[in-house]
């Protein structure tokens, strides 16, 4: 815990600290949103620039704080190197979005599509999270079938973990093919999600009768 708390501050610290030098080389007026080609279409006030720092911020406090007040968490307990993993490499990832926005916004035209591959690392992380994951109420696939049934949440996250792992490989791909790295990236985790979703109902649905 002592270590997974040093680094998780580490990178909220560093969040700040960036944004704080790079802060008056801002333009007053800045890119904040890109469209699926990679064309700035969203600018917002300068001083904004530390909203993503903030809620770098206030995750860490709720990721923190889920395993403290989730009903199930001796559950979360089994599988919390796992968990703290993911939450080390999302806010990684959060600190890695706050640098693209601010390098594009002081002229270092580092585009949107950059961050597509930490995306698949995440989804490939989630992967092997969901596999160890133990029915809880906030971490993991819950739907009402496997919140009411351990071994339709593990059925559903044995199968879960390996789509998203797959989602995740495919998501690499938006390297390869930038003007389509948005399809890439979303299609295959909106497909993951609608389908481990249908699966939980049907297992459950086995269980029962």
């Amino acid at each position: 815990m002592k270590k997974f708390t040093a680094i998780a501050a580490s990178i909220v610290i560093l969040s700040f600290v960036i944004t704080i030098f790079l802060y008056p080389m801002l333009p007053s007026k800045i890119a904040s949103h890109w469209d699926m080609e990679g064309n700035v279409n969203g600018y917002m006030e300068k001083e904004y620039i530390f909203l993503i720092p903030c809620i770098i911020f206030l995750l860490l406090l709720l990721f923190i704080a889920i395993p403290k007040i989730d009903p199930l968490a001796a559950n979360i307990e089994k599988f919390r190197k796992y968990y703290y993993g993911f939450v080390i490499i999302f806010l990684i990832f959060m600190l890695l979005v706050q640098l693209q926005i601010l390098l594009w916004n002081i002229g270092v035209k580092v585009g949107i599509n950059a961050i597509f591959p930490a995306i698949a690392v995440i989804y490939i992380y989630v992967g092997f999270l969901l596999e160890k994951a133990k029915r809880n109420w906030f971490i993991g696939i819950r739907t009402p079938w496997t919140l009411s049934s351990d071994n339709v949440w593990e059925k559903t996250h044995k199968i879960g973990g390996k789509l998203f792992k797959i989602a995740g490989i495919i998501a690499i791909f938006s390297v390869i093919f930038q003007k389509y790295a948005i399809y890439f990236v979303v299609i295959p985790i909106f497909a993951v999600a609608t389908y481990t979703i249908i699966y939980s109902y049907f297992e459950y649905q086995k269980e029962i009768h």
